[in-house]
């Protein structure tokens, strides 16, 4: 995934009422951008972090552009714009990255199942049935640990979709967790037991009913954003 038109560089001053970010551009011009991420984004939102973003022409908008990536603490790119995880992780089915989902005949976005309200990211058919998909954006990581994180807060909504694989699962459908982690430089992603123990559980529980649960990494660039290897998946 190209981004286009180019990002643009800058330093953060803050970030705000969640989706509000105030941002120095390198010519040192001061704008207000959107920030796309629900999360705490620990780690991820420090005064002063070098960051990039995306600028619009579109002159119906109320902000002049979108917060995209941002290095790390650690050193790293990480892409907090949420909304690319699915983006990228549709790219990759239709290139066959993703070889545990390869060899579906259709593909569905959004599709509403289960008893809670739910909409899959993605429904794949195959010649021997469907499977249900959902992604999660992981951006936590430690330190100098190669080991990312997920929630970086805590999720009733995640915990809710893992319970809705769950049944799923239990009732003879295939069902996937996919995390698409996008941080450079990670070789595992785990729960984060120590921001929502809850969501542990519930992801324990949704892989002891058989939901299988995957984790891809991204690549990450100014210039693009690519999925591109399996990671190890640490369940508790």
């Amino acid at each position: 995934m190209q981004f286009d038109p180019p990002l643009e560089e800058g330093r953060l001053i803050r970030r705000y009422k969640r989706f509000l970010a105030d941002v120095e551009t390198v010519t040192g011009e001061l704008i207000t951008i959107h920030c796309p991420n629900t999360g705490s984004m620990l780690n991820c939102q420090g005064e002063g972090m070098r960051i990039w973003f995306s600028r619009s022409s579109d002159p119906k908008r109320k902000l002049p552009g979108t917060w995209e990536l941002v290095e790390t603490p650690h050193g790293r790119l990480a892409c907090i714009n949420t909304g690319r995880a699915n983006q990228l992780v549709e790219e990759a089915l239709l290139a066959g990255t993703i070889t545990e989902l390869a060899g579906f005949t259709g593909l569905r976005r959004e599709v509403p199942y289960g008893t809670e309200n739910s909409r899959a990211d993605f429904r794949l058919s195959y010649p021997m049935g469907e499977v249900f998909v959902e992604v999660k954006s992981v951006t936590l990581g430690y330190d100098s640990s190669a080991v990312a994180a997920f929630p970086d807060a805590v999720t009733i909504r995640g915990a809710k979709h893992l319970r809705e694989l769950a049944a799923l699962a239990r009732a003879g459908n295939r069902a996937v967790l996919l995390y698409c982690v996008n941080l450079n430089g990670i070789e595992a992603v785990r729960p984060a037991d120590d921001i929502d123990p809850a969501y542990a559980r519930a992801l324990c529980d949704a892989q002891e009913a058989g939901v299988e649960v995957l984790a891809y990494g991204v690549h990450i660039t100014p210039v693009a954003l690519t999925l591109q290897h399996p990671l190890i998946v640490q369940l508790m």
